[in-house]
């Protein structure tokens, strides 16, 4: 009996001394390098994915439009294939689509993700796998977006509009999308600012956005094994980034505010927008 307790006393000491030996040793220039001298790999990380949300954002808006328009269309077909596809694609995990849009397309030799050559500009194959993965997900929000910003619009602008003589075509770009943009371009922001943050999940087909950049810089090089300085400088790019976007997308609404009833050219505060503090109240 005492000897078995020796033996678990040494054991237990030996453990103890080799998490002494272990001990994670901090190396904060790692992590200052990193967001004031970044390597050239951290800056191509942060143009593709800066590049890549925009595309799938852009895409996203197109897709969203069409799918909102057919969701509210009177022809029966249009509106069946519009619900299916906001009916799978926000049914659905990213990651999944991701997968199958990249992986399972491939394997079942329906399409081919080749690289395309544009003027010189070489984009991988994999790159726009990506871009097609987060628009078709991105479409199926923002088409829920843009149907509550059209049917927040009175329905007697669309009658004023057919009775001037305009098609349905026309006088929703002319009359109501634009005035339906006042209300879609909130959440159109934070729907872009949700994006710049998904391109992190491409890394599951290997592609090298501003994530991927600092998970190879943990694993070789002279910053090899040192995860919490590399990742936390991951974050801190990531939160530059949304944060510039939040005072573009304040900008924005500022001027999309201008002539309506109630609206400030103040617009909200910093602090309201980006950790959610009320404004003060202003008397009328």
């Amino acid at each position: 009996m005492l000897g078995g307790l020796i033996v678990i006393a040494v054991v237990l000491e030996a453990c103890a001394g080799q998490r002494r030996a272990t001990a994670y040793q901090y190396n904060w220039s790692i992590f200052f390098d990193s967001l004031f001298g970044p390597d050239p790999r951290i800056i191509n990380g942060v143009i593709l994915t800066v590049s890549i949300a925009i595309a799938s954002q852009v895409l996203g808006i197109v897709l969203g439009v069409l799918g909102a328009l057919g969701r509210l269309s009177r022809v029966r077909p249009l509106r069946w294939v519009a619900n299916t596809y906001v009916w799978i694609f926000r049914g659905t995990p990213l990651l999944v689509q991701i997968m199958i849009i990249y992986f399972g397309l491939l394997n079942t030799n329906i399409f081919r993700w080749d690289d395309v050559s544009i003027n010189g500009f070489l984009i991988p194959g994999k790159v726009l796998a990506g871009i097609t993965a987060l628009a078709l997900n991105e479409g199926a929000y923002m088409s829920e977006i843009v149907r509550a910003g059209i049917m927040a619009i009175d329905t007697g602008q669309m009658e004023a509009a057919r009775s001037l003589g305009m098609t349905y075509i026309q006088g929703m770009r002319r009359i109501v999308l634009p005035q339906a943009a006042r209300v879609i371009v909130p959440p159109l922001g934070n729907e872009f600012n949700n994006m710049l943050k998904t391109t992190s999940l491409l890394v599951v087909i290997s592609v090298q956005e501003l994530f991927v950049t600092f998970q190879i810089l943990n694993g070789n090089g002279p910053t090899s094994f040192h995860p919490f300085e590399l990742f936390l400088a991951c974050a801190c790019w990531f939160l530059l980034l949304t944060t510039i976007w939040g005072f573009i997308q304040g900008f924005i609404e500022r001027r999309l505010e201008k002539g309506t009833p109630g609206a400030t050219d103040r617009g909200p505060s910093w602090t309201t927008r980006f950790f959610g503090m009320r404004a003060p109240a202003v008397n009328r």
